[in-house]
């Protein structure tokens, strides 16, 4: 139950990210992940509710620490908001997902929170695997020892593992 809750809230929080940004052409935010490394999703999302606090394109022309850093301080400065992330890990190019959502639960929580059906439902009409990356590799390698099949999912780049024991 608790994982459907954790589903539920992340689907939530990326229809109001979506529909947030969704006037900024740079910005197709599709998961916690690779879609934020840039930081031009944490910039646009900032900029739509609160325009008033800087230019979107002067933003646009930093690079991704630069920009980051900016989102974060614009966050601390005018919003109260913990400089909880470094600009420096979330311009990787795998970001860690639980901490891209817990700063963007943190963003929610302050800024105005209407969330269409219409951007709820665009969410759920996303690809599998564009909620988790924009590209997704998979490498499947055989180990020769007790009958295990170990699949990599490179998740463009962000990657995990799983290992299935097959009947002998």
């Amino acid at each position: 139950m608790a994982g459907l809750q954790q589903t539920n809230s992340e689907m939530i929080l990326l229809s109001w990210v979506r529909q947030s940004t969704r006037n900024y052409p740079q910005v197709n935010v599709t998961n916690f992940t690779t879609s934020w490394s840039d930081g031009l999703a944490f910039n646009a999302l900032l900029h739509s509710h609160r325009p008033d606090l800087f230019d979107w394109n002067t933003v646009v022309s930093q690079s991704p620490v630069q920009r980051l850093d900016h989102a974060f301080n614009i966050a601390r400065q005018h919003l109260g908001i913990e400089k909880l992330l470094d600009p420096e890990d979330v311009a990787t190019a795998c970001p860690d997902k639980k901490s891209i959502l817990m700063y963007v639960t943190s963003l929610f929580q302050v800024l105005p929170q209407q969330v269409t059906m219409e951007a709820i439902r665009e969410v759920e009409m996303l690809p599998r695997h564009s909620r988790v990356t924009r590209e997704e590799h998979i490498e499947v390698h055989q180990q020769h020892f007790s009958q295990e099949v170990s699949f990599t999912f490179l998740l463009s780049p962000c990657y995990s593992k799983v290992v299935v024991s097959l009947p002998t």
